[in-house]
């Protein structure tokens, strides 16, 4: 639990709503934590760009976060997109070109105020990570540092989307129909007047599928590059501390970027899902709050606090834990390094033989494995959220659908710390197909650990961007760079690297069973970046979690979040439920109620690629009972596929009070390509 400090160096003075006008007549929606005296002394500023409703959506998180930075000297701006919470305009498409202007805009907006220094710095998790780098690659004038959390720098190799060129069937539907419900919400009539259902019904009416875009951009083509800031690293000149956790969907960006930029940056990887530090889940959570602190005071206040003295990478190596659907701590140490990768780390190299992990080949051997559809049931969340569920399951029933590789029992523990790399030797018996390569510690009790992955699609083996098909029982030598990570095999263990051409349901099965030959010997191997086990160590180096007092809410139903697998042998049918943070119904301070549900179905047939099918539901309603003021809006995604195509439905419903307001369906079908 977090220390909640009450007494801050600065009183603090909010104010909730300000518009701050843009050149073509819109204005966006701003709150703005201050400290008091601001505009006296004027102090650097913090801004932050999101789509998710400032009035309600963040404004818990917003609060603890944006109260703390202003009692220590910093402004604090939380604006909404252009077509969001109270802002003008429609919702568009993530990351666009406008939104990147709309920024820019509202950055020199900020560093003109009389509150403002003139310097301002943007930071976020998720979304605002992800437009707090493509922001900085325009490098107005007045940002000086960002600070990006669980975000990427390739929008092709590490979102919702696809991974390793292949379609994720785990997040993409699910996203989509979550922006299908996002891009329909109102705006508070306490806030915009009479004019707040205009508004809502331009948003319903103007929104959209966003998967029916996505599926159509099946290659790492232009639609992807723009707002990728791997195109062009040395576009960003301001600082950058890129931060996320192992078992966040983007950690692969952070060694990315502290390799490939070269302004002022530093890196933290924790164990952490998709949240903040503070929040730490897994744990430890750390002072995240203080580290932000010094980071902005240092780029925006021009504090001299040795922010930049310290290494340029902290990292958690992990060490091995008994496999678990859910980890509330995941026991390690930080791991310093000046650089990435790290001067410490070396590759050392294994051969996959028939069977088992050796340092010398063996004669060479033919391994085939034809996949089960149902491989792939116990990975957990692509991106996990923490305590939730997330983690991927005991791996034995995968294994055992999986071709496995096994070493021998580690006499000494072994430690890496970067991205593992699998060299297959293989051929497969039909013109599309995909790969997933897992890592994994066997445990000496039998139980598989999951390390870290990778997906494929192997026509994808060459290019994203100029995707080939397979040649039928031709062999071809295929790399695959896992996810980075930091681990610490025991003593005991042994390494095991699980191959399987099928995935569900973070893969989208191949249109036709696919059987998958590997070639052991030379061709086939293993690369680790290994680490000495004496390798720089920083102990606490963050301090105890703290927070400033959060929001008082009233919380009529608490959030329910599960995993459930349910499995009919007779038919073969296995359907995997997830519900994330469902069935909330919450009272904000202001009198604002927000209720939400959130389910996810995926389902498939064993033997039948053909039956994969992902259902989605999201639903959300606001009201006051003060004015009996009462909004519902509801999202239905479904996915299916045929040999040739991708199949879309969707739904979207609104009603004031008991009468529906608006609905409209969409129904689509894009082609596969070489998928």
């Amino acid at each position: 639990m977090a220390t909640i400090v009450r007494d801050f160096p600065h009183a603090v003075r909010v104010i909730e709503n300000v518009f701050i006008p843009l050149a073509d007549g819109t204005c966006l929606a701003a709150k703005i934590w201050l400290p008091d005296g601001a505009e006296r002394e004027p102090v650097g500023a913090v801004f932050e760009f999101l789509p998710y409703r400032k009035g309600d959506g963040t404004a818990p998180r917003d609060e603890v976060m944006y109260r703390y930075l202003a009692g220590n000297g910093l402004a604090g701006v939380r604006v909404d997109l252009r077509g969001h919470g109270e802002s003008d305009g429609l919702p568009d498409d993530e990351y666009t070109p406008q939104e990147q202007r709309d920024a820019q805009e509202a950055i020199t907006w900020i560093g003109s105020q009389p509150w403002c220094n003139g310097s301002v710095g943007m930071t976020g998790i998720s979304w605002g990570g992800f437009n707090s780098l493509q922001v900085a690659a325009h490098r107005p004038p007045a940002l000086k540092a960002i600070m990006t959390l669980c975000s990427t720098d390739d929008r092709y190799a590490d979102d919702v989307h696809y991974k390793g060129g292949a379609v994720l069937a785990m997040d993409m539907l699910h996203w989509d129909t979550y922006m299908l419900l996002a891009n329909a919400q109102p705006p508070d009539p306490r806030i915009v007047g009479e004019r707040w259902r205009e508004m809502w019904m331009a948003r319903a009416e103007a929104a959209s599928p966003l998967g029916e875009i996505w599926l159509q951009h099946q290659r790492r083509d232009v639609y992807w590059k723009q707002g990728s800031v791997c195109e062009d690293f040395a576009a960003i000149e301001c600082a950058v501390y890129a931060v996320g956790g192992w078992q966040d969907g983007y950690s692969d960006a952070i060694p990315r970027l502290l390799s490939g930029l070269s302004c002022p940056r530093k890196g933290l990887i924790g164990p952490w899902g998709h949240t903040r530090p503070e929040f730490g889940s897994p744990g430890p959570a750390i002072g995240f709050l203080q580290e932000c602190v010094r980071w902005w005071s240092h780029w925006l206040n021009g504090e001299a606090n040795g922010v930049m003295d310290d290494p340029m990478v902290r990292a958690w190596v992990q060490d091995s834990v008994p496999p678990a659907p859910t980890h509330h701590v995941r026991p390690g140490r930080w791991v310093t390094a000046g650089s990435w990768p790290p001067p410490f780390a070396s590759a050392t190299s294994w051969q996959l033989n028939d069977g088992s992990i050796d340092r010398d080949p063996l004669p060479p051997v033919e391994r085939t494995i034809r996949g089960r559809q149902i491989c792939g049931l116990d990975a957990g969340a692509w991106c996990g959220e923490g305590e939730t569920a997330d983690d991927p399951d005991d791996q034995r029933a995968d294994d055992g659908m999986s071709l496995v590789f096994d070493s021998a029992p580690l006499e000494q523990p072994l430690a890496i710390l970067g991205a593992p790399l699998v060299t297959l030797d293989l051929a497969s018996d039909r013109d599309r197909a995909a790969l997933s390569v897992r890592l994994c510690e066997v445990q000496p009790d039998g139980a598989s650990l999951l390390v870290t992955r990778q997906l494929l699609n192997l026509t994808h083996r060459d290019s994203h961007e100029h995707p080939q098909p397979l040649e039928p029982g031709r062999r071809y030598s295929v790399e695959v760079e896992l996810d980075d990570i930091g681990h610490r095999f025991a003593v005991g263990s042994r390494i095991r690297v699980a191959v399987s051409p099928t995935y569900w349901p973070h893969l989208w099965p191949s249109p036709e069973p696919v059987t998958l030959s590997v070639f052991t010997g030379p061709g086939s191997r293993l690369e680790l970046p290994v680490i000495p086990l004496d390798a720089p160590t920083d102990d606490e180096p963050f301090g105890s979690p703290q927070s400033a007092a959060p929001l008082e809410l009233v919380e009529l139903a608490t959030q329910r979040t599960s995993r459930v697998l349910t499995r009919d042998v007779q038919t073969g049918r296995s359907d995997l439920t997830y519900l994330w943070n469902s069935g909330s119904d919450t009272v904000l301070p202001h009198g604002m109620r927000v209720a939400f549900d959130n389910e996810a179905v995926y389902s498939i047939v064993e033997g039948d690629p053909l039956s994969a099918q992902v259902r989605c539901f999201q639903g959300i309603s606001y009201r006051r009972d003060d004015d009996g003021w009462l909004v519902r809006i509801e999202a239905r995604g479904t996915m299916t596929c045929d040999r040739d195509a991708y199949h879309l439905e969707h739904r979207l419903t609104t009603w004031e009070g008991d009468v529906p307001a608006h609905e409209r369906t969409w129904t689509r079908s894009i082609p596969r390509d070489l998928s």
